[in-house]
């Protein structure tokens, strides 16, 4: 098969999130089972051409009317890390040039917007002067959902998209893509042909990702489990009526990890490697990451470590009530990561009132590696989690998880005492369930003999990308 993938974000060469390790990941898998692979992502003004060997393709120039006069792409080209896949990066010079980040704060919704329709709109085209026949075209979450609304109004005339299918990927249904409905008039979508309650009106405002739910062919949500809850009430985020129309086109595939980028047996962003044989030397990396937080190490005190996104989905409103007591616990917290005002407003200001606890207010990824290895658990105590890829990762790293027991969470992690336990779990969204959970895996973590066990089975747990690969490859086959 011909897969394209379009995406706000592709690691190594953009990231924010898990979109980002999805589309630079699973495409690899792909590859190697004999599939041809294109991406298409924006030049974020941060990407180093240089470091990626990012080349302009010559006579890539592409023009584009919309309602406010023309608007100019050029197309440059990288092979994704380690493949022969070639990533297409659309330049422009007004949407995606100027920032140095891939969602720039503060800026015009509408704006915003326009950047993504613009970004869509343009994939098309490039698809058709690059000659790129698709039998699927993978769009990802709002930024993209414009493209399976495109293909079925737009160019579902146009004949070389005849055989093309649509598949959309929800990574997170709480970011949806709303605003007014005269951003048709830019889009250059008739209103009369979309302006429907299975289309993309929605409470009477546009809602692309509703869209691209009505529109595609095929739907994928990242869990099986998210899959289940987006349907009901409380986690469809209004949506939910539309999801269950829907239902036939809904599958549920978990996330994989890549372990050739997550591997502590070959990270060369380790003090010392170490695999579930030599667990020992994880001793060293704790160490190490402890003296890079400014932090003391006291043999056999826990060190148990978030990186995340600082946002009210990760469950960050669990802290305050409870950041008193977190100070009197043995055990060391460190946290790496950026977000909401408030949320990094607070851990600064447990950063500078307490002994134990420690933050750094920045965007790590090589640091995040080393907090993986160093750590002795992983904290993710989410309101709602699609999927999830930190207690992935730290699985492989051989650090238990501590979840609240949601989405993806609650299908990758087992918790303790049950047989082939890799991690803890608690289910009540509440400060004190969060806080005896982390209480209660201490007690465990002093025990050495069982602790050995977890981590070894936590080690040993396999979400490499191979099987839910497969599960992709049917969902295509499933509507060509």
């Amino acid at each position: 098969m011909k897969i394209m993938f379009a995406s706000a974000e592709v690691a190594p060469f953009s990231k924010v999130g898990g979109l980002a390790d999805v589309v630079g990941s699973l495409p690899k898998v792909l590859e190697k089972m004999g599939h041809e692979i294109a991406i298409f992502t924006p030049l974020h003004g941060f990407i180093d051409e240089e470091k990626f060997h990012i080349e302009e393709i010559p006579h890539s120039k592409l023009t584009i009317n919309y309602s406010y006069g023309e608007y100019y792409f050029k197309l440059k080209r990288a092979k994704l890390p380690g493949t022969n896949i070639n990533v297409f990066f659309l330049d422009n010079s007004k949407y995606f040039a100027p920032f140095q980040s891939v969602y720039p704060r503060n800026i015009d919704t509408r704006y915003e917007h326009e950047r993504f329709i613009a970004f869509s709109h343009a994939v098309i085209e490039y698809a058709k002067l690059l000659n790129f026949k698709a039998d699927i075209i993978h769009s990802n979450d709002w930024h993209t959902a414009m493209i399976p609304v495109y293909m079925k109004v737009n160019y579902k005339d146009d004949p070389f998209f005849a055989g093309t299918k649509n598949v959309f990927s929800i990574h997170n249904l709480a970011y949806q893509g709303q605003w007014f409905d005269d951003l048709l008039y830019f889009a250059q979508i008739d209103h009369k042909y979309v302006w429907n309650c299975w289309g993309l009106e929605h409470f009477g405002m546009l809602n692309w990702m509703k869209g691209a739910i009505n529109y595609a062919d095929k739907v994928i949500v990242v869990s099986e489990k998210y899959a289940q809850e987006i349907k009901t009430f409380e986690g469809g985020n209004g949506l939910d009526w539309t999801l269950n129309h829907n239902a036939h086109k809904l599958v549920g595939i978990l996330n994989g990890v890549d372990y050739s980028v997550y591997n502590p047996s070959i990270d060369n962003l380790l003090p010392r490697k170490y695999n579930e044989n030599s667990p020992e030397n994880k001793e060293i990396c704790k160490q190490a990451v402890l003296k890079a937080y400014g932090l003391p190490y006291f043999e056999g005190q826990p060190l148990i470590a978030v990186i995340s996104r600082l946002v009210e989905q990760k469950g960050f409103d669990l802290f305050g009530p409870v950041c008193e007591k977190m100070k009197e616990l043995d055990a060391k917290f460190i946290i790496l990561g950026t977000g909401a005002q408030k949320y990094e407003d607070m851990f600064r200001y447990l950063n500078g009132t307490s002994s134990n606890i420690r933050a750094r207010i920045e965007f790590g990824a090589e640091l995040s590696h080393l907090i993986y290895a160093g750590a002795d658990m992983f904290l993710m105590p989410s309101a709602f989690e699609p999927c999830g890829l930190g207690q992935l990762i730290a699985l492989k790293y051989g650090t238990p998880p501590i979840v609240r027991a949601t989405g993806g969470l609650e299908d990758t992690v087992v918790g303790y005492p049950l047989e082939g336990a890799t991690g803890f779990k608690f289910w009540d969204y509440n400060p004190y369930a969060m806080l005896d959970c982390i209480q209660y895996a201490m007690e465990i973590y002093k025990n050495k003999t069982e602790w050995k066990k977890l981590v070894k089975n936590a080690m040993n747990a396999d979400f490499s990308w191979d099987l839910s690969a497969e599960k992709y490859v049917e969902a295509y086959k499933s509507i060509i």
